[in-house]
């Protein structure tokens, strides 16, 4: 049985990407009086994808002003090198790629034994199947709707299949483990994917624009009016 996106369960994670970064602490504190339950910070390299966002700096800032949790996404290549860095930064989720790094799992051990919740990302190319080794240590499974590395994207429609089929193994293997999609997310396609099993939202250039205010956005996902 599907939940609908008002479910109280469905969390709402904004991505700072799309964030107006000359008064990044204000956007934040809006997110969080909208309702936001999480704030994504999407960390590239310029190497694992074509474009480079923010790093450490940005997580320590956020750190000082956020009171939900800094679900942090390294899209970066062997991530595993700065995992110390970014929990010292003050991230409370760590999030790498499965495309990123040759050492996956021990990566994964390493976020838990920093006290963070471990996660683990693959790209609309990439087989469902990588996330079976290691489902049973996540504690977040991000399935990417668009290609990584740039905001504002379409989402891409074949998530959905993969997006129902994620719901399958995590019910069957690690049913404590939250399924989060990134890309292309409004408020039609925010349904869409609750239907077919999200339990997070993550959401950028629909949350932050001049279009409405970040609490009326939010709520738009939510499926209310």
């Amino acid at each position: 049985m599907s939940e609908p996106a008002t479910n109280p369960r469905v969390r709402i994670a904004p991505s700072i990407l799309a964030a107006d970064f000359a008064r990044l602490g204000e956007q934040v504190r809006e997110a969080e009086a909208g309702g936001a339950d999480w704030i994504h910070v999407d960390v590239m390299d310029g190497r694992f994808v074509p474009n480079i966002s923010m790093g450490l700096v940005v997580v320590e800032a956020l750190r000082r002003v956020a009171t939900v949790p800094l679900d942090v996404h390294l899209m970066i290549v062997e991530p595993e090198r700065y995992l110390e860095d970014f929990a010292k930064a003050g991230a409370d989720h760590l999030t790498v790629h499965a495309e990123a790094t040759p050492h996956a799992h021990r990566a994964i051990q390493r976020i838990r034994e920093l006290g963070l919740k471990p996660g683990l990302a693959v790209n609309p190319g990439t087989p469902l199947g990588f996330f079976k080794p290691l489902l049973a240590d996540l504690e977040i499974a991000l399935l990417m709707t668009v290609n990584p590395g740039f905001g504002g994207q379409s989402f891409i429609p074949a998530s959905l299949p993969r997006l129902r089929l994620l719901r399958q193994m995590v019910e069957e293997m690690n049913p404590h483990c939250l399924i989060e999609v990134d890309g292309g997310i409004n408020p039609e396609t925010a349904r869409l994917c609750v239907d077919a099993g999200a339990q997070v939202l993550v959401a950028g250039s629909s949350v932050f624009n001049g279009r409405a205010s970040v609490a009326e956005n939010l709520q738009a996902l939510r499926g209310r009016p």
